[in-house]
């Protein structure tokens, strides 16, 4: 007996690049990347980090959504509806209330942005009280479930940067164990002090843009961003006749238990969840043709993945690129827009450029790919690895 298919039927984006898909895939082929400085919010190291920054506020969201302004959104909400919305869209999706529909969020920073800007005036301002519960990371979902009309399963998952492939895979399962029909899976997270300040703490934030396995690289840039995948089993498929973006053919999630935020340097977990998702979509290492690497563009990471894809493949690595160097590192958000880079990469037959990349790292024989190459692509690896030793790895496929 077959495993059953999860399909992908739609897709939403925004980030640092773009506000659509069609935005995105633009910046992509043609090397705009949208790494600058912070400008939505002051932090003491303005002029000493880029970050990837989506250059609208909170109130220009809340317009462009026709949201309702006295309603007690934050950021990572914003940009959440946002991209939910597109991914139903391109689904061709009305109404949701008639079938078994879920929504897995995923996100990091919660409703940070409105905790560090209001935590002092709590106690004195009472109009502000209604942005304690945003701090949960369950209101970013619940928020977003409220705007599309979804009754069903709602829930959150919070792993570090692999949140979001976590997310993606928990709904296949669903799909795949019958339990839901249809399920809107993905991250979003936004830029905060607190994101900054303990990144900088951890002396892993670049003061130039990054460069993802360069030799020379001194770290990542923040980013922010939301992206979501509708996930459909194949019986929802053909009832309704809908066309097929690409399929969830794979997954795998492993933890190597080495550091709290630190990768082993052998990339054990990064191999784990690498193997598991080949088994699981039942495909050799070699039917690999390209790899939307985890590539933040710090010196752990880049070694450590490294490591884990000379593990896997050999000397014969497949393709590879970060596109972290367009986008910024988004946390919680970053499997999610990386699914859809990578499902893009299938349609279009692209490898994606990893910017910045001058200097092969010395431990290793292979080279990221640095310009977009025109090449047949029907199975993509994306491999997203979080704080806590959270590893996991999506295979997406044409057929």
């Amino acid at each position: 007996m077959s495993k059953p298919k999860v399909a992908v039927t739609g897709m939403g984006i925004v980030s640092a690049i773009g506000l659509t898909v069609e935005e995105n895939l633009y910046a992509l082929l043609n090397g705009r990347h949208g790494v600058s400085r912070l400008e939505n919010f002051s932090s003491k190291w303005n002029s000493d980090i880029f970050v990837g920054e989506i250059k609208y506020t909170n109130e220009q969201l809340t317009g462009m959504l026709a949201l309702d302004p006295g309603k007690p959104y934050t950021r990572t909400t914003l940009l959440g509806i946002y991209a939910a919305r597109q991914a139903i869209r391109s689904a061709g999706l009305k109404d949701l209330s008639g079938s078994r529909t879920g929504l897995i969020s995923a996100t990091s920073v919660g409703g940070m942005d409105y905790t560090e800007r209001y935590f002092y005036d709590y106690l004195t301002d009472p109009s502000l009280r209604p942005y304690i519960t945003t701090h949960d990371a369950g209101d970013s979902s619940q928020q977003i479930a409220h705007d599309l009309g979804i009754n069903g399963l709602v829930t959150t998952i919070s792993t570090a940067c692999s949140s979001a492939a976590n997310a993606i895979m928990m709904g296949a399962r669903l799909i795949a164990s019958g339990r839901l029909d249809r399920v809107i899976v993905g991250g979003t997270d936004a830029l905060s002090k607190f994101t900054i300040n303990g990144f900088n703490t951890l002396m892993i934030l670049s003061d130039e843009r990054c460069r993802p396995f360069d030799n020379e690289r001194k770290g990542l840039n923040l980013g922010e961003a939301a992206a979501y995948l509708i996930l459909e089993s194949e019986e929802s498929v053909n009832a309704e006749q809908k066309e097929v973006l690409a399929y969830l053919a794979g997954y795998g999630n492993a933890n190597d238990a080495f550091h709290q935020t630190a990768s082993s340097a052998d990339g054990q977990g990064a191999y784990l969840a690498i193997g598991k998702a080949l088994k699981s979509a039942g495909v050799e290492a070699s039917f690999v043709d390209y790899i939307n690497v985890h590539g933040t563009g710090t010196v752990n990471n880049d070694l450590s993945e490294g490591h884990a894809l000379l593990r896997t493949f050999g000397e014969d690595v497949p393709l590879f690129s970060s596109t972290k160097g367009f986008t910024g590192h988004t946390l919680a958000a970053a499997a999610a827009i990386e699914a859809v880079y990578s499902i893009l990469a299938i349609r279009h037959d692209k490898v994606f450029a990893n910017l910045n990349f001058q200097h092969p790292m010395q431990e290793f024989s292979f080279v990221p790919q640095s310009t977009v190459l025109q090449r047949s692509i029907a199975c993509v690896l994306s491999n997203s690895f979080g704080f806590g030793g959270n590893c996991s790895t999506l295979i997406f496929t044409e057929q």
